[in-house]
This record gives structure tokens, sequence and C-alpha cells, in this order.
């Protein structure tokens, strides 16, 4: 005779409760009401112009959403994305557009360029847009960079075919790049360091999200690993005689949990510890955390780190063991710096597709992640605003948010951020008062940082 294995108590987790969610979702709708992003004091380019793009966005909308569906399908991880790299190449050679695969240290970056009337003189505009179409393991396209991939490379198609029926509807010049390895990585900053946003004027891109929001919140982000040394001794004979390791990185992840009660509340750490000792019998003399630390300013992310770095040392200090530390196996995410002469064109775009994009602060800036777009925005005026292809409780990084990807939301979505994408540019090419806003807006917040030497 059988019996059926009963769950013991306890082996299912505590229910989680949405409370809180429901109370932001109470504050939004109630910022909502009160709250508008302003109107743009720029005039940007012509109306007759913004139709003609329209019209075209509208025209290459049945094959940038073929594209998107056939990224979902065939996902690929950082740095592995030769199938997407060729799909968008192929695109781009289909409308007569050469594009450069592996470009700027990385195999699967893209490059392309659109050069107008004046393109050839030193101080010719120049402004760039970007793509992403790099997937999550195991779950594809859960971050939307299908999406990200057709906004971007529509926009771009958009421009060139309006440079080509019209070079001076286009003056100066526009650079499209295919960005790999945003998930878990920083493609954008290897990029960055060989050149690729050299010379350019500011660059543009757009996220899917839960909502449609003119400044999102992105919070810088590092990497850390430490590794404590201890000694190792029989754990019940001679206990005294070891070091544990174990001790140690114990001590570090309550630490950080105290210190978590001093900290803003858009900071983040987590952390796992992912070794610990093999046997029970034996004091361990090796252990192993993994961290990342988030902040929404560089110098608050550089304070944190320091933060995290003293309790890893007081943590060894305290179970008398050595320390290793390891910062930033791949280069740190700064947070984004968002220009808002260059949001105000993109909210009034999508004011004319139907969409009103909140303001920053009416969603919760706890509700934030990172992006290496951050490093972009720091070295030249950029934005990185979200469209909603899904419902707020839709969270990135699932399962839920890859079907919200290819989903019918996300088909209009694609087509609305491209125009987006486009007419900001657009309207920047030809408003040389929006030009000169959106440079003095960059340099009066700082201008451009040593972003690769910034937490030497």
């Amino acid at each position: 005779m059988t019996t059926e294995p009963t769950a013991r108590p306890g082996a299912q987790h505590t229910e989680v409760s949405s409370a809180y969610l429901r109370q932001l979702d109470e504050e939004r709708e109630t910022a909502m009401r009160t709250s508008a992003h302003p109107v743009s004091a720029f005039d940007g380019a012509s109306p007759a112009l913004h139709e003609r793009l329209e019209a075209q966005v509208g025209a290459d909308a049945a094959e940038m959403v073929a594209l998107m569906l056939d990224l979902a399908e065939h996902p690929e991880v950082a740095f592995e994305e030769h199938r997407s790299a060729r799909a968008i190449a192929d695109v781009l050679a289909a409308h007569g557009i050469d594009a450069q695969v592996g470009v700027h240290g990385l195999d699967t970056a893209i490059r392309a360029e659109i050069r107008g009337p004046g393109a050839e003189d030193d101080d010719a505009p120049t402004f760039a847009i970007l793509s992403e179409y790099d997937a999550l393991p195991g779950i594809g396209h859960g971050c939307g960079h299908n999406v990200i991939a057709v906004m971007g490379l529509g926009a771009f198609l958009a421009l060139a075919a309006l440079a080509e029926a019209d070079p001076s509807a286009v003056p100066g010049r526009v650079v499209f790049l295919g960005t790999p390895a945003e998930e878990g990585h920083t493609g954008k900053e290897y990029m960055a360091r060989e050149g690729a946003f050299d010379g350019l004027g500011a660059a543009v891109m757009a996220h899917p999200y839960g909502y449609d929001l003119a400044d999102q919140t992105w919070l810088g982000r590092r990497t850390l690993t430490v590794e404590f040394h201890g000694h190792t001794a029989h754990a019940s004979a001679q206990p005294y005689m070891g070091r544990n390791a174990l001790d140690a990185a114990s001590l570090m992840y309550q630490g950080i949990g105290l210190m978590r009660q001093q900290t803003p509340p858009t900071d983040r750490i987590h952390a796992v510890i992912r070794e610990g000792g093999e046997r029970a019998s034996v004091v361990p003399d090796h252990a192993r955390l993994d961290l990342y630390v988030r902040s929404q300013r560089p110098e608050t992310l550089k304070d944190l780190s320091q933060r995290v770095e003293e309790v890893a040392r007081g943590a060894a200090l305290m179970a008398g063991v050595g320390l290793t530390i390891h910062w930033d196996e791949h280069p740190p995410s700064l947070p984004v710096r968002t220009n808002e002469a260059l949001t105000g064109r993109w909210v009034q775009a999508q004011r004319r597709r139907g969409r009103d994009p909140l303001p920053h602060g009416v969603v919760s800036p706890s509700l934030a992640a990172s992006t290496d777009f951050g490093n972009v925005s720091y070295r030249i005026p950029g934005i990185h605003p979200v469209i909603r292809i899904a419902p707020p409780e839709v969270a990135l990084h699932t399962r839920e948010f890859a079907s919200a990807a290819v989903s019918a939301d996300a088909r209009t979505a694609a087509a609305d951020g491209a125009y987006g994408l486009a007419a900001t540019v657009l309207d920047v090419l030809h408003d040389p008062a929006l030009a000169a806003a959106v440079a003095e807006e960059f340099e009066a917040a700082g201008g451009a940082i040593d972003v690769p030497g910034f937490f030497d």
C-alpha cells in the first residue's frame, strides 16, 4: 500500500501581499488627475514634415511587426545576438542602406548612417537612434527588446525614406546604432569606449513598459564579488583552530540588511551567498557573495559602493578572515540623465499618436531598474522614455511581459515609438533653438563626465 506524499508544515511560502502595489496604483491614479507633462516651448519641424514622417512610419509598420515577431521567436542572449543583428542588417539592406555588423568592439553591434545636406561639416548636427535586441535566459524577450529593436529601426528607416525623397528633409547626419548586451551587461559602455558616441549631439531610444512615461527613473548599478578566506578545522574536535569564512559571509549579509535602514528608498542592494562550505563537519575556509548595488545618482552610487565595501571589511575583521573584493566584472551602469528639452518633443509626438505620457514623479521612483543607456546619457544628451504595451501589474523580466511583447498593444507601440523617436530627431534637426536648448541643458546639468574613471 502506498500513500500520497503530504506537504510538510511550512514547506509553502507565505502569501505575497499586493497591498503595496495597490497603494502605488492609487497614488498614481490621483497624480494622473492633476499632473501633465508641460507642452514643449519649441516649434520643431514643420507640420508638413511630420505628416510625411507619420505616413512613412505607417507604410513600414507591417515590416516592423514581422521583424518584431521574428526576434521574439528567436531570442538570443547578451553578446550572442548574431541572428538578430543579421536580421536587422538585412532589413536595412532591403531599404538600400549599408549597415556594418561587428563594430565598436562588439561582434553583434550595428551601425548605419543617413547623411543629409551639410553632413560633412564639422559642426553639422548629428544624432543617434538606438536599438536593443538581446533577450533573457530562459524567458526570451521578457524585457521587450524585440519591441525596442523595431522602434529604433522603424524611426531610422522613416527618416531615411524622407531623406531619399527630399534630402533637405533630414539635414545633418543621423546614426543608427544596434547596441547588444544590455541584459546583465553594459554593451553600450563597451561601444562607447570604442568611439560609438564620439561626435554625436544626442541619442534617443525608448523602452516598452506598463505605463506611458516621459521620464522613468533608472538606477545606476554596480556589481561586486566578495570572497572571504579563512582556515579549516574539525568543526567538533577543534573548532577553535578554524577561522570561519561562512561566518563572515553571514555577517556581511546581515550587515547589509541592517544598513538598508539608513539608505534612501530608491537605493537597492541585492546579494546571494554563492559559496559557503561543503560539509557541516568542516569549518569553511572559503565563502563568496555576489552583489548588485544600485542608486539614483552617480554620486550616491559611489557613496553606497563605499559603504557596502566597508561592511565587507567589517565582517572580515569580526570573523578574523581574509578578504578579496572584485568590483564590476562588467562595466557599471550609471543612472539615466534625462534631457527635458528632448523629452518635450517626444511627448508632443506621442500626443499626436493618441498617448499622453506621464511626467516624472507620477509613477513611484521605487519601481526602478537599470540600463546601460545611463552611461550614454552622461556622455551626451539623451532620452529613454517608456511606452505602454501591458497593464501596470505585468512586470518586466517575466514570461507575462514576453507575451505582451508580441501582443496587439506591442504592435501599436512599435509604430508609436518609431514615430516618436524619429519626430524627436527631426525636430532637433530643424529647430536651431531646440538644438541649442538641448546642449545648454546638458552642460547646466554638469556636462559630460569621465564614465570609465568615475568610480576609480
